[in-house]
This record gives C-alpha cells, structure tokens and sequence, in this order.
C-alpha cells in the first residue's frame, strides 16, 4: 500500500469506522492534522469555541445516533477544559473517541511550554487512554480505541497523537474495527434460577438503568415488569429505558440522598436490576438499602457493577435484552394462577392510581412555564426530542413532555453541568430531520453558552430555553436536606448559590452569537414564543423567568 503521511492515513481511518464528523477546538499542535481534515473529502469539522462543548456537543451527537463521535482536544490545556465534560461521558457510558495532539516524540526530553502526561490526565475519565510514539501503529491503536469505546460498558476513549508521528509516512491498512457482538443469552439453568427467586415476591421491584436501552430491551423489560406485577425504579437512568406513560413506572430513585432510595426500596422482597448499577446517590447508605431476606437477581453487561457495592442472590453477565426475553417466556410458562392473579392485581392498582393521578393533574398553574410547555406539547404533539438539562423544573417538563419513546428523551447525567445546550446542539445535528429542544437552568446554561455560536455557524437548528430562577436552585434543595439532617435551624440560602446580580439578559446573549431569542416573564408571552422558536430558521433561544 502507497506511503501517505500519518495524518491523512489517520482521517481515511476514521472514516472507515464510521466517524465522518469530528468536534472539537483547534491548537497548534494539531495544525498540520487539522490543515488535512480541512482538505479531507466527506469528513466535517465542527468548531465550538471551548473545549467542555465540544465534549458536550460530542456527547450529545453520540447519544443521538447511538454510535460513537469523534472529538478533538488541544493538548493538555484544552484536555483539561474537556475533563469535567468526560467524566459526564464517562459516567453516562458514552463511546467517545478523543484525541487530542502534543509537539512531538522528539521534544518528550524538553519538558517545555504545554508539556504535559496527557494519558495520566485523560485516564480517571476514560475507559481507556494511550499515546501513539511508533508512527506504524497510529491506526491500529485508533482501532484499538474504537473497539473498546463500543463494547460494553461503553465508554469515552483516549488517544494522544505527537505531530511528528503523525508527520511521518504511513502505509498500514485502512481497516473498520472490529467490535465484538455482546448479544450474550445466560444459560437455561441460570434463567430458571432467577424465575425461582422472582415468581413468588409479593412487592417485586425492578431497578433499571441505561443499559436497558443500550441493548435496546425496553419491551421486554416492560413483559417482565407486568408479569410480575413489579413496580418499575430508574436508577442510573437518562434515555427511555421504559414509556413514561406505563403504569409500573414509578420514576426515579435519584442521585443525591441514600436513605430515599432505601424508602423507596426498602419492602421489596423480590428485586430485579438490570442494566444499572446501585446505587448512584452522591450520599449513598452504607448499609443494604435491601430488607432482610428479600431475593436479588442483577442481570448487566457490566460485570464489574454486579454485587459491586451489595451483595445479590444471582449475577448475570448477560445482554439485558436476551436475558429479559429468557425471563419472560420461562414467567410466562411457569408462573401459577395464583402468582398471575397477584400479579394481575397489583398492575391493576398501579393502573387506577395512574387514572387518578391524570384526573387531579387538571390544568397548569398558569405560571410562565408551564404555559410555555404546555403549548409547545399542543403545537408539537409531542413529536420532538428533549434534552433534558432542567434540573428543579425536570419534573415540569417531563409533565408535558413525558419520556415515551426511545430516542425522544436525553436526560443530564454524572453530576456536572452544562450538558444541556450542547448536548442539544449534537442531537439537531445527528438528527436533522427532527425537532431538539434542550432545556437548562440559567447557571448550567452558563457553562456551555458558547454552544449557540456552534449551532449558528453550523446551520443547526436547535432550540434552547433556559429555565431561569436566578439561583442555583438544586443547591438551596440539597442544603435544605443537610440542614434537617444535621438539625441546623433554616436561615438564608448562602449568597454563593445567588445568580440574580447582575442580571443576565440571556436573549441578548443569543443574539450576540448568532442566534435568535427573546425574553418571557408572563403567561401571555409563553405563547408567542412557542410560536417564535418554532417559526426561526436557525438556533433560537427562549429565556423563561420562573
């Protein structure tokens, strides 16, 4: 095969693998591969102004197509922008390829200006994290990369590229790689097991998360759910694992205080986990959150999350989907009438409590948002995708805006912020033919902003509505609960969480970047700015006061 430099070689690889888009934020270690991908046939190059959104934008294309996205970094300054955005990936199992440059093999010796361990940085944020120094192997590690990014438990990988490898002549093969089929069933014998240990629970709960959706399990999920008549908990949980509108669905457990979930949990005899690990709180209980004797069974890919903080009564390495589908057709044969009329029962209660809840749930309350809500849920009829980083008003878009099916609903997940607008600004752009609206308070908004300009000079057409209370106010939530944990009396929220001085006029900041926005503070003007955001040709942004 005919020499080319490495860094022409290096684009033909990644094309090969399906990564014709690369996000990111350019340096002058990367110049001379950059000067290529700009002169690179069917390969686009999406520029964001800082590191942390093109991770986030990044995250938020992969999500989208449920493939892997390609991200570029610039050395280890602009790997350390990255690195709180990773660790949302990281957390959330988003396969990531990152590859950021450095001078040079030749200069490792000089410890000069931006020197840096860029695969110490990277690895507490990846799943895994190398440097090139032989220019014969730049696309094989590539591959390598890719590979493990893709097999589950996915995950952002890492690749540091020296200019002078990628300088040098190449002729390895340009090869797809190859990444393992993990549509893995557990043996007859172990199905039985857990139908053994389930069948007979009289308040069975299933504990789901992500990688129910991964493996693309959702209806079986819900056949085992209803056969057991088992209430249905979210844990690590940010797609649509299962129908907001299905009656088991209880919602989520959360992931700040330990002791809700143990409440939540706690009379469960029978426990079903899959595609999760448990539990994700910020403050966990150290104990088991499992009532003495109740019967676990944890079915993941992820071999390493089972019985990795609680012990369990059976462990299934297993895809979520073929094990479910076992499950259900050995339930389906072996569950006794009494067992189907128990289950039956409790299905029906969950049934009529969902009925009662519908009739309450009357009208809006008139505020700003939830007109605005409750129009673009009648203007759309439902028929967009939601990025979902609203934090204290999640509960109000979910309301109109429930997560039913998949692929329409990306929730915020690992912790930190920002993941909101850009993550929108990816999802427009992996599916264009869609509408994407990405909600976000106004200080995770702040931290990504910059994502507008992206989505304006890219021709995105994403929209963006921030909800704004002029407070970190999932702060003043959490140290509330501190507070009456700690008996410590109520007094003023600290001003540190305040965002009212000075104001932030942001439509006028969309305007700056290149997209359209304007401000709603009455009921009233929540319509019209349905009407406005959804007739825009381009980005558009609505700043909702709460």
């Amino acid at each position: 095969m005919e020499a080319t430099p490495g860094r022409e070689r290096l684009i033909e690889q990644f094309k090969a693998d399906g990564l014709n888009v690369m996000f990111g934020n350019p340096g002058t270690v990367e110049q001379g591969f950059l000067d290529a991908v700009d002169a690179a046939e069917d390969f686009r190059y999406v520029l964001a102004l800082q590191e942390t959104v093109a991770a986030g934008i990044a995250d938020g294309y992969a999500r989208a197509t449920g493939g892997a996205a390609l991200l570029q970094l610039h050395s280890g300054v602009g790997l350390g922008n990255g690195i709180g955005m990773l660790y949302q990936s990281l957390r959330g199992h988003t396969p990531l390829v990152v590859v950021a440059g450095d001078a040079g093999v030749r200069y490792d010796a000089m410890d000069a200006q931006m020197a840096s361990d860029l695969v110490a940085m990277a690895r507490p944020v990846t799943k895994y994290a190398t440097r090139v120094t032989d220019p014969r192997s730049v696309l094989r590690t590539v591959r390598r990369a890719v590979k493990i990014a893709l097999t589950p438990p996915r995950g952002p990988v890492f690749v540091a590229l020296p200019m002078d490898v990628l300088d040098e002549l190449n002729s390895e093969p340009v090869l797809a790689a190859t990444v393992p089929l993990t549509d893995v069933s557990p043996s007859p014998e172990s199905v039985g097991r857990a139908a053994e240990l389930l069948a007979s629970a009289e308040r069975p709960v299933l504990l789901v998360g992500d990688g129910v959706a991964l493996s693309g399990a959702q209806r079986e999920l819900a056949a085992v759910a209803e056969l057991l008549g088992a209430d249905v908990y979210e844990v690590d949980s940010s797609e649509v694992n299962i129908a907001a509108s299905h009656p088991l669905r209880r919602g989520q457990t959360g992931h700040m205080f330990g002791p809700h979930s143990k409440e939540l949990i706690g009379d469960a005899d029978g426990v079903l986990i899959v595609g999760t690990y448990v539990f994700p709180e910020v403050f966990p209980e150290l104990e088991s959150p499992f009532r003495a004797g109740a019967k676990v069974v944890h079915i993941d890919l992820n071999a390493y999350e089972i019985a990795k903080n609680h012990p369990v009564d059976l462990g299934l390495a297993a895809d979520p989907r073929q094990a479910l589908r076992a499950l259900a057709g050995l339930l389906e044969r072996q569950l006794t009438p009494q067992q189907r009329a128990a289950a039956a029962a409790r299905l029906d209660v969950r049934t009529r409590e969902r009925v009662r809840a519908a009739g309450a749930a009357g009208e809006d309350d008139g505020t700003p948002m939830a007109v605005f809500l409750r129009t673009l849920a009648e203007r759309t009829g439902g028929d967009l995708i939601v990025f979902d980083e609203a934090l204290t008003t999640s509960p109000l878009v979910t309301r109109y805006l429930p997560a039913e099916r998949p692929g329409d609903y990306h929730l915020t997940r690992g912790g930190s912020l920002g993941v909101g607008f850009p993550g929108a600004v990816g999802a427009k752009l992996a599916r264009p033919d869609r509408l994407v609206v990405g909600f976000a308070g106004d200080g995770g908004s702040m931290y990504t902003y910059q994502a507008l300009w992206t989505a304006a000079r890219h021709g995105i057409d994403a929209k963006f509505v921030v909800c704004n209370n002029r407070k970190y106010r999932l702060l003043d939530d959490n140290i509330a609960q501190y507070w009456r944990e700690r008996d410590i009396p109520e007094h003023g929220f600290p001003n540190s969480f305040d965002l009212s001085h000075p104001e932030i006029d942001f439509a006028g900041l969309a305007r700056s970047l290149g997209a359209g926005g304007m401000r709603v503070e009455k009921p009233d003007e929540a319509v019209a700015a349905v009407g406005r955001m959804l007739s825009h040709p381009g980005p558009f942004l609505v700043d909702v006061q709460i």
